[in-house]
């Protein structure tokens, strides 16, 4: 099993720094994880968060593909439904062609009400309107379709459709599938059936919600008030626009010791033996290739971070890869 890390560039007001500052910051970190030994980078995007949430994954990606030599790097997602199809093919294929192969493009629906307004886009037909455009990505960066073309044969889509029914969906269409939950396989698996693909060819990858540490004790006090605004902040945006009761602040205390049932549902932090087994079992028989754990929470100093991503790169990753072996 494959291990990377997840940025998101959160710069929350209670400890806000020079924006510029924490850009530059995150780009050392995308070449200090590659230099420790991470298989990959993902960056993610939201808009209109008061912390300046990462807008533009692609764009940060082409950066870190300029500061990096072997890792790869995905977007852990990026709203497809925001953009118009020809736009989104011509940025992946420039940002493999920068990186020299080493895109991996995931793609969701997006939720957010302001966010589509923002956009102009329609948020009833946001997973219909995906689903259009994989098969359009496919064709654009096929034989007679957009120049120049990807450096990859067939850059690897990865579907973040979460539940049964998007699992399906994403067998059908022969994508990958970004989740590590054990859950989605038989899904997926029959989706891949349904749609002719061949199941040994299925693909998971995912996200691993927590904090890996040599001392969860001492980085649980650091931690928590930043788990907590990490918690609130998607609960209230989640809910933005729609007219729904904003969620009552979370427990942070809870979260850690709850189990997964879900995203935003717990936050382990743990040794780094603890957490391989963690994401063995959350992982099961599925066939999951790589994890990938947030390198920050929500504005963590950049010590804590940095120490993170070398737990990640040192400790955590040779034991799932002992684990797989």
């Amino acid at each position: 099993m494959k291990v990377g890390v997840w940025f998101d560039l959160r710069n929350p007001p209670r400890w806000r720094r020079d924006p510029a500052r924490l850009y530059a910051f995150v780009l050392e970190m995308c070449q200090e994880a590659e230099h420790l030994g991470a298989d990959s980078i993902w960056f993610t995007e939201h808009h209109l968060f008061e912390d300046g949430y990462l807008p533009q994954p692609l764009t940060f990606a082409a950066a870190a593909a300029a500061r990096t030599r072997r890792v790869r790097l995905g977007t852990g997602i990026l709203i497809a439904p925001l953009r118009k199809t020809p736009q989104l093919a011509e940025e992946a294929a420039v940002v493999d062609l920068v990186s020299g192969g080493r895109v991996d493009l995931g793609l969701g629906a997006g939720y957010r009400v302001p966010e589509f307004d923002l956009f102009g886009a329609d948020i009833g037909e946001r997973y219909r309107t995906l689903d259009a455009q994989v098969g359009e990505l496919r064709r654009l960066w096929g034989d007679g379709g957009l120049t120049p073309a990807p450096v990859q044969e067939r850059l690897p889509i990865w579907l973040g459709y979460l539940g049964p029914k998007g699992a399906r969906r994403a067998g059908r269409m022969g994508e990958g599938l970004l989740t590590a939950n054990a859950e989605s396989w038989p899904e997926y698996r029959a989706g891949l059936a349904e749609g002719g693909h061949d199941p040994g060819a299925a693909r998971m990858a995912g996200g691993i919600e927590g904090f890996v540490s040599e001392d969860p004790e001492r980085d649980w006090a650091l931690l928590a008030p930043h788990v907590a605004y990490h918690f609130d902040s998607y609960r209230r945006y989640m809910v933005e626009g729609t007219g729904r009761l904003v969620p009552r602040p979370v427990d942070p205390d809870v979260l850690r010791s709850r189990p997964p049932r879900g995203p935003l549902t717990s936050f382990p932090v743990d040794t780094p033996e603890n957490m391989a087994a963690h994401v063995r079992k959350y992982a099961g028989e599925a066939p999951v290739e790589t994890v990938w754990f947030g390198a920050s929470v929500a504005g963590l100093p950049e010590e804590a971070v940095a120490r993170h991503i070398g737990v990640i790169c040192e400790r955590l990753r040779p034991l799932l890869q002992e684990g797989a072996a």
